[in-house]
């Protein structure tokens, strides 16, 4: 509405200059769906200050979530930050466009053994371009777990979270597991000798028997509440993701609580996620989402990313970047060893996948 009314010439002339303005605002936005907590603590101001590019900015914390709002259009985003895993199903139902890698002169710092990697998601390399990749393991408090289970506890192995008779003992200091069946469940499979990526139900009726026989020990189910609670020492054992769990460790040494944060990448084997960086193909701002992934792809900026979030980058060129602590960090960077029996997590078909959804309701709900 005009403030004041004015003759007709003037009214129109107000009009459109307002039109105007909020259409350049609206050009000069990128709208970005990301993880909760996954990115830089002055990234998306450092984006606005060196490109002029307002960042709208919006998470999740579950690939549910994100499938989800996806799968059903209009989202109004324009770049994602999408699990690997998540990507077959993404490109499918025609949710993402091919990304012009020409209009990304800084995708040349990228490691080509990680998209190679990145191939079996997304073939040619066509659709999405790697942000941060990670591993699923234990985080824990050793004093506490220790307490529970005595100095033989098995820190090493998934049998400190997944032996009914080790986790009875430690339900009682607290124990958070990821809501999220894709992840939680191929580790129980795998944990029970089977494909983690299973197509057969019996598998997953197996994986169903075992939780339920540990769901009286687990205190709740949540992807984003446990890092605060291994930090503050209300929980003693988690199943999260590699950086969170170290972000739960910093946290508690900055509070000086006295709190001991630990992470374990079980020697049995675990997965290994990429997230990637994707342009919707209902984007509304399009050239805007891809100045955003090209700026997040240079060295100096994704470097500071990595080394705050403890997830280790697709960028070759940024490690040099990263401080050596963190560079030589096992917990961030797994050896060679480790990283041999490392898997990774594959979209299921759709019968599959509503019988592993209805198991992980049944699990949650505990009948």
């Amino acid at each position: 509405m005009l403030r004041h009314r004015a003759h007709l010439k003037l009214g129109l002339a107000a009009c459109l200059g307002g039109w105007l303005a909020s259409a350049t605002a609206l050009a000069d936005s990128v709208h970005v769906y990301n993880w909760y907590d996954y990115i830089g603590p002055s990234t998306l101001a450092d984006f606005r200050r060196d490109t002029g590019i307002a960042p709208v900015y919006d998470t999740f914390d579950s690939a549910e979530v994100l499938e989800g709002k996806l799968l059903t259009g209009g989202s109004g985003y324009d770049v994602v930050v999408a699990s690997n895993y998540s990507l077959p199903t993404l490109i499918a139902a025609g949710v993402l466009q091919p990304i012009d890698h020409a209009q990304l002169p800084h995708s040349r710092h990228l490691d080509p053994e990680l998209l190679a990697k990145l191939e079996f998601n997304d073939p040619g390399n066509r659709h999405a371009l790697p942000y941060l990749w990670g591993t699923n393991g234990i985080g824990y408090n050793p004093d506490k777990v220790r307490a529970a289970l005595g100095d033989q506890a098995p820190l090493d192995s998934w049998d400190l979270l997944l032996d009914a008779a080790n986790l009875a003992k430690l339900g009682q200091c607290g124990v958070a597991l990821l809501d999220s069946p894709a992840e939680v469940l191929p580790i129980v499979l795998h944990h029970l000798g089977l494909p983690p990526n299973s197509h057969d139900p019996e598998d997953y009726a197996k994986a169903q028997a075992l939780l339920l026989e540990l769901r009286p020990h687990i205190t709740y189910f949540n992807s984003s509440r446990f890092i605060n609670d291994l930090a503050n020492g209300e929980i003693c054992v988690a199943l999260g993701w590699s950086g969170a769990v170290l972000e739960a460790r910093h946290t508690a040494e900055q509070a000086g609580n006295g709190v001991r944060v630990e992470y374990s990448l079980p020697k049995e084997g675990a997965p290994v996620w990429f997230d990637t960086l994707v342009l919707l193909k209902d984007a509304p701002h399009p050239q805007q989402g891809l100045r955003f992934i090209d700026y997040l792809l240079q060295p100096q900026v994704i470097a500071p990313i990595s080394e705050h979030l403890n997830y280790p980058n697709g960028n070759r060129d940024a490690t040099a970047l990263i401080a050596a602590a963190t560079r030589n960090d096992p917990s961030v960077y797994p050896p060679s060893a480790a990283m041999a029996k490392l898997y990774s997590l594959q979209p299921l078909p759709p019968r599959i996948e509503r019988i592993r959804t209805r198991v992980w309701s049944t699990v949650k709900t505990g009948r």
